[in-house]
């Protein structure tokens, strides 16, 4: 119960999905967290469930398409907490799923904005505060789509591979500065997103079924398979992981 003992962690997206498993998760193990989304009721609502179990927890309304409210909430984060010890870049979204010659510039770039640019900034704006704090961690969600293609999705699959690489990228660049920074690779997880895209298929009973058997384990994974994950790199235990991707995803990449 105290792998993250006095770690003040910032996650972005926090407030459903693999966000809110791992901000529960991370102040079961001793981290103050700071909830950022742009659902600011959703967020304030996780922050006072932590609190009320004795939990350090504060909520910000932040949008990571934007640079400077990335950069004000970030620096308030600092100074609330003290400074800054994880950053756990999981704000996403799936955008449209067609053909790559039927996806306009309004589409892609609304993804990109928030998949690539969201953890640019966040990652640009933590860096001083975690090099202040004589290091940390940064933890990037990518996806499975993050390592190999699928014939649906262009815009995130995209997405997804340029958080791969810039993990890698910036685990080099702030090695020296006791920074690590890795990569989450999850497979399909039972979260409102993948909820949302099933329920738009012609039998979601059937597609449910369909996307249980991709992987060999033979079901989807759930939001802890995940946030456990967060909560290693997090730790002292991963302090010689750095770019590095750690794939959840219940075999569907070991084809």
């Amino acid at each position: 119960m105290d792998r993250l003992q006095g770690k003040i962690a910032i996650i972005t997206g926090a407030s459903l999905g693999l966000g809110r498993a791992t901000a529960i998760r991370m102040a079961e193990e001793g981290a103050s967290i700071a909830v950022l989304d742009r659902d600011v009721e959703g967020a304030s609502a996780l922050a006072a469930e932590l609190a009320a179990r004795g939990f350090p927890a504060r909520a910000w309304a932040c949008d990571v398409s934007s640079e400077a409210q990335v950069q004000k909430v970030i620096d308030e984060v600092a100074l609330h907490f003290g400074r800054i010890d994880v950053l756990v870049n999981n704000a996403g979204v799936s955008g449209a799923s067609k053909p790559t010659h039927e996806i306009t510039e309004a589409e892609w770039d609304f993804v990109q904005s928030i998949n690539v640019k969201g953890v640019f900034f966040c990652t640009k704006h933590a860096i001083p505060h975690l090099k202040r704090a004589g290091g940390g961690s940064i933890i990037n969600l990518s996806s499975i789509y993050g390592l190999v293609g699928a014939a649906d999705a262009p815009p995130y699959h995209a997405s997804k591979g340029a958080v791969r690489l810039m993990t890698k990228t910036d685990a080099m660049i702030y090695a020296p500065d006791r920074i690590r920074v890795n990569s989450i690779h999850p497979g399909f997880i039972v979260t409102p997103m993948v909820e949302h895209f099933l329920g738009q298929q012609a039998d979601p009973a059937a597609s449910r079924k369909a996307v249980d058997g991709l992987h060999p384990l033979g079901h989807m994974g759930e939001p802890d398979d995940i946030a456990w994950g967060a909560v290693y790199l997090a730790s002292d235990q991963a302090k010689f992981v750095t770019g590095s991707e750690l794939v959840i995803d219940g075999g569907y990449t070991a084809r």
